[in-house]
């Protein structure tokens, strides 16, 4: 069985289209969902399947979160449980347990119940060798394949094969409350998705904290919204937002 680990943006959209411009078989392709995603990216991954079905492709299949204990309850997402410990996600303090919890187990669990072999394929550019070397190193219930990296492939090449299909190159694929989220982006989802932001900006008040200053690590969502918000209010209100469409993955 041939299966793609879809992660909603760029790389994992341009190499689905090559494979499918080449005639490539896929069986199936996995989204999965840690119930925090922008909601761009569901809407990509609504037109996508559409998009894949017509051509006799397999629609992404959405892995729901695996629920998580905490305490004496259950969290059912990523945001649920960072509440629920009064905590920012993982990365946050340098570590990625957060995306082995919510994302890879998931998907590790879903093709060990399918009971036959599987490669998987990852969308680990040219310039990721070593995500790719580093991956290999574990133990897994599938066979990894990168085809970006067989093909020499970037994110140039992932963008051009995304729009040779007339299809709308996705924006960033993460959590709205991502800690690697630049400071553009936060004030881009304080435009766009301002109910998101407030819920970011709860995540990061509820968090007790000691060792970061809030979800960017060395700094706090809420001190640069503050910054930016008393600033802005030293020009006319006609000025733009500035929020602008990215390409971003």
């Amino acid at each position: 069985m041939i299966a793609v680990s879809f992660g909603g943006g760029v790389n994992s959209t341009g190499m689905v289209c090559e494979m499918v411009r080449l005639g490539e078989p896929i069986d199936l392709i996995i989204f999965a969902d840690t119930g925090g995603e922008r909601p761009d990216t569901y809407e990509h991954i609504d037109a996508f399947s559409a998009w894949l079905k017509e051509r006799g492709y397999p629609c992404i299949t959405k892995i729901g979160p695996e629920p998580c204990a905490v305490f004496d309850t259950t969290a059912t997402t990523l945001e649920e449980e960072c509440l629920m410990r009064r905590a920012l996600p993982s990365l946050a303090y340098g570590f990625r347990s957060c995306s082995v919890k919510w994302k890879l187990t998931p998907i590790r669990k879903f093709i060990k119940a399918i009971g036959q072999p599987v490669v998987m394929c990852i969308a680990f550019d040219a310039g990721e060798r070593h995500r790719a070397e580093r991956g290999n190193e574990h133990s897994e219930s599938y066979t990894k394949r990168y085809p970006l990296i067989e093909w020499g492939w970037g994110r140039d090449e992932c963008m051009r094969a995304i729009r040779a299909t007339g299809l709308k190159v996705p924006g960033k694929s993460s959590c709205f409350f991502c800690p690697s989220t630049r400071i553009p982006e936060i004030f881009a989802l304080r435009c766009r998705y301002p109910d998101l932001f407030e819920r970011a900006l709860a995540m990061e008040r509820n968090a007790e904290l000691s060792f970061v200053k809030g979800l960017g690590r060395n700094f706090s969502w809420s001190r640069i919204d503050e910054a930016d918000r008393a600033q802005l209010s030293m020009f006319p209100p006609e000025i733009p937002c500035g929020c602008v469409d990215g390409d971003e993955e």
